[in-house]
């Protein structure tokens, strides 16, 4: 299957998202609220981007389901 750009993207922001998760889990810290300010407007387009990256790869995995046949 090949990827095109809006896979790509929500690939690497699912990596970020993970990352960020990690690192906040493991170590209490948390690199976008770093990067760009606890609570900021950039922090929370940030996330609201992650998110929407999570239910495109929802919907993206859903499309790549294999589908049953309906002649069982």
């Amino acid at each position: 299957m090949k990827l095109n750009v809006a896979d790509w993207i929500a690939f690497v922001l699912i990596i970020v998202g993970g990352l960020n998760w990690g690192l906040v889990g493991f170590f209490k810290w948390n690199l976008v609220d770093h990067l760009f300010g606890a609570g900021s407007a950039l922090s929370r387009i940030v996330y609201a981007l992650v998110g929407l990256a999570a239910l495109y790869a929802v919907y993206a995995l859903t499309k790549m389901a294999p589908k049953e046949s309906a002649s069982k």
